[in-house]
């Protein structure tokens, strides 16, 4: 039997939307490629009305009330628009084991699959977030 078959990609949104979780859009830190901006910009909206500075240098969403400017009582109101880390999530970088893997703090984590493919974009995104080639 297949590990993945009961599994859905991480673009899907699948399990998000099935059992209505917003918890990563909650206190989210999200970091943002200047693609990401630029994407968001198009549909209309300001750099300083989703953005703030990042600690890192460069930027990142934006929280009101600890919940990400995007965020509605329906969902993310950008959500074909989002950022790239969102459209990775729950797949994170680990630096204690110094892998990509699914975020223990994603409660339906376990419904994705992640794949060499995935992989190989987030560490892509990573490698453009810390040289400043976003």
């Amino acid at each position: 039997m297949n590990a993945f078959a009961d599994k859905h990609p991480l673009r899907s949104g699948i399990p998000c939307v099935k059992h209505n979780c917003v918890q990563c859009c909650l206190e989210t830190s999200m970091p943002l490629t200047t693609r990401d901006i630029t994407r968001i910009m198009k549909l209309g909206y300001e750099r300083t009305d989703f953005t703030i500075p990042s600690n890192g240098g460069g930027w990142r969403l934006k929280n009101v009330s600890g919940r990400c400017v995007f965020l509605s009582e329906r969902g993310c109101r950008i959500y074909q628009y989002r950022p790239e880390g969102c459209r990775l999530y729950p797949l994170i970088y680990d630096e204690g084991v110094h892998r990509a893997v699914i975020d223990h703090l994603c409660p339906y984590g376990c419904e994705f699959k992640a794949g060499k493919a995935e992989i190989k974009k987030l560490m892509n995104l990573l490698e453009r977030l810390a040289t400043g080639a976003r």
